[in-house]
């Protein structure tokens, strides 16, 4: 017998099936969907017939996925994720500027927008929520096509047919540099200059760092680093301490406790920038609270950054 699973499996088996699957155990899991055990059980073991899979080996401890379990609960957190978007998009939809959104946000510049960004959700989008995480930009590319955040701040994203970016600004890079009371501080230093700096910067894939690397191989010179450091607190911690160098976005800097006791010097011939969008998922309807987060996003992120005292 052979079995049309689009037409027999639903959203309530795959739902069980995951907190059966997260939770390791189907007691557990009836537990916390509230629902009777054997009733649970029914649902879970009608899908592995559908599919003509056997979904987990029972042991003495609970349950553990078999190999067609574990493919399946990949399958399902997408699916129901998705679901979870549909509605919440009919929903915003509906309402117009209620709802949950998450945006994905660079370490770098987490700490300077993140409490301007709440305020001002707070006052112009009143019915909506706000959550931010925040990771390197190439995951955050990736949390945006399995949905985890519905908008994301990226540096140096490459063009995807996944993903929609919409250019920023381009954010200026400085040497972050240690206070040397016996030395002339300089104005400024040249890229070529820079490559003779022990760095303290991020390992790739890291858009700093890339975008460092980049840049000196255009004047044929290489990048030195001393530590592959992606906390950019610790980063600064260090410079102040005179165990390296590095480079870092202005608003980076100024929003950590130690911005006042290292020195920002700008890299000119050529002035060193790296590019910043907006980036959210081509494959999702945007609604209305979508396009006024975006906006609000914009103006908050330009005033903070840009707002930022440039050194002489």
């Amino acid at each position: 017998m052979t079995y049309d699973v689009e037409r027999h499996m639903d959203l309530k088996q795959l739902e069980y099936f995951r907190h059966v699957a997260e939770l390791g155990s189907f007691t557990r899991a009836a537990s916390f969907l509230s629902v009777v055990q054997p009733a649970l059980s029914r649902q879970v073991r009608q899908l592995e017939v559908e599919l003509g899979q056997t979904l987990f080996e029972r042991n003495g401890r609970g349950v553990a996925l078999t190999d067609a379990g574990t493919r399946l609960l990949e399958h399902t957190r997408g699916i129901l994720l998705q679901v979870g978007r549909a509605r919440q998009d009919l929903e915003d939809q509906k309402n117009g500027d209620s709802g949950h959104f998450v945006l994905g946000l660079p370490p770098s510049l987490g700490r300077s927008v993140t409490v301007p960004l709440v305020k001002a959700f707070g006052r112009l989008l009143p019915n909506a929520s706000l959550a931010t995480v925040e990771g390197l930009s190439a995951y955050m590319l990736e949390w945006l096509n399995v949905g985890r955040v519905d908008c994301a701040l990226v540096y140096n994203a490459p063009a995807s047919p996944t993903i929609d970016l919409q250019p920023l600004l381009d954010d200026q890079l400085f040497l972050v540099a240690p206070l040397s009371p016996t030395r002339k501080a300089r104005k400024s230093i040249t890229l070529t200059e820079l490559a003779d700096h022990p760095l303290i910067i991020p390992s790739r894939p890291h858009s700093i760092r890339m975008s460092v690397e980049n840049a000196l191989a255009g004047v044929d010179r290489k990048i030195r680093v001393a530590h592959e450091i992606e906390c950019i607190p610790a980063v600064i911690d260090l410079v102040r301490q005179g165990l390296g160098f590095g480079v870092l976005p202005l608003n980076a800097v100024k929003s950590t406790q130690w911005g006042d006791q290292v020195r920002v010097v700008p890299i000119l011939a050529p002035v060193l920038k790296t590019p910043l969008s907006i980036a959210t998922s081509a494959q999702r309807p945007m609604g209305p609270l979508m396009r006024k987060a975006i906006d609000l996003i914009r103006d908050i992120v330009r005033q903070e950054i840009r707002g930022a005292e440039i050194p002489a």
